[in-house]
């Protein structure tokens, strides 16, 4: 277990960023933190995927920190005091995490167990055709929508499509943020407000992350705080948080910003390039994973 400080600080930082800027972009931060984890900190596939989940921590704090007002707006409506606004706000949330719980839960198992080895160059070139498309559906909408859904307008079977799209960022290389706003996007929500209703959607999502990573892979988070240290995943979430918030602030910002776009195609033709040479030549992520 680590105890040289800067190692604790330098590995902390990496993951804090990472995960604090990745979750809310549309791109997959389990991805990115695999990848970091395994080429750089020595874990294994499921170690990687699994200390992916257990960061959304981090972000379900900057969320709820960020999003105070809506958060007490919707638990008031659980208990009966809510405004209209707020009542509305809790079954979007409640749809989208019973649809998201039950699909995250199979995927989950299913790919938690996976050990790719070698191949770690795999997932990073899925990562990049899965950015590629965010990209396209997020450029298709914004050409063919029409502004006309709202959260007082969305019907069940909009909160079913929306919860569905959430519920396959499960798999590794799938972003929650990019699916979710695409999908709002192409049903007619205006960008602000999908990008908006996507982040709040997190809050659950990310509770349920993490106790489905504490039911499911106890060995693979024991592992990870092993190679890691616990100090370094607690500087990881205090990053996570404190990116997490300011990278909200800047992207609700430029929420339908062309820029969103041209980053998200950006990563996805880097991470193809990566994972090529990295299955081609066998490069330092496939010696760098651990079993």
């Amino acid at each position: 277990m680590p105890t040289d400080i800067a190692f604790i600080l330098g590995a902390g930082v990496l993951l804090g960023v990472v995960q604090g800027i990745s979750e809310w972009l549309p791109v997959s931060s389990k991805t990115q933190i695999l990848i970091v984890s395994s080429l750089f900190l020595g874990l294994s596939f499921s170690e990687g995927y699994t200390l992916g989940l257990f960061l959304e921590i981090g972000s379900f704090i900057a969320a709820t920190i960020y999003f105070r007002k809506e958060v007490v707006m919707v638990l008031k409506s659980i208990v009966g005091k809510g405004t209209p606004e707020g009542k509305l706000l809790f079954k979007y949330l409640l749809v989208l995490t019973l649809i998201t719980g039950v699909m995250g839960i199979i995927i989950y198992v299913s790919v938690s167990t996976l050990n790719l080895g070698n191949a770690i160059g795999v997932p990073m070139i899925i990562l990049g055709a899965v950015l590629i498309l965010d990209g396209l559906l997020i450029t298709v909408s914004r050409k063919r929508y029409v502004p006309r859904l709202t959260l007082q307008t969305m019907t069940l079977k909009d909160l079913i499509v929306i919860g569905f799209a959430q519920g396959l960022a499960a798999f590794p290389g799938v972003s929650r943020s990019g699916s979710t706003v695409s999908a709002m996007l192409l049903l007619g929500t205006d960008g602000k407000t999908a990008f908006r209703l996507s982040f709040l959607a997190l809050i659950p999502a990310s509770i349920g992350a993490t106790l489905v990573t504490l039911l499911f892979s106890r060995h693979e988070i024991q592992s990870s705080i092993t190679l890691l240290s616990p100090a370094t995943l607690v500087v990881a979430v205090a990053v996570t948080v404190v990116v997490g918030i300011a990278t909200i602030t800047w992207l609700l910002r430029v929420a339908a910003s062309e820029r969103i776009t041209t980053l998200v195609f950006t990563l996805g033709v880097l991470a193809i390039i990566g994972g090529t040479l990295g299955i081609l030549f066998g490069g330092a992520a496939g010696a760098g994973t651990g079993s």
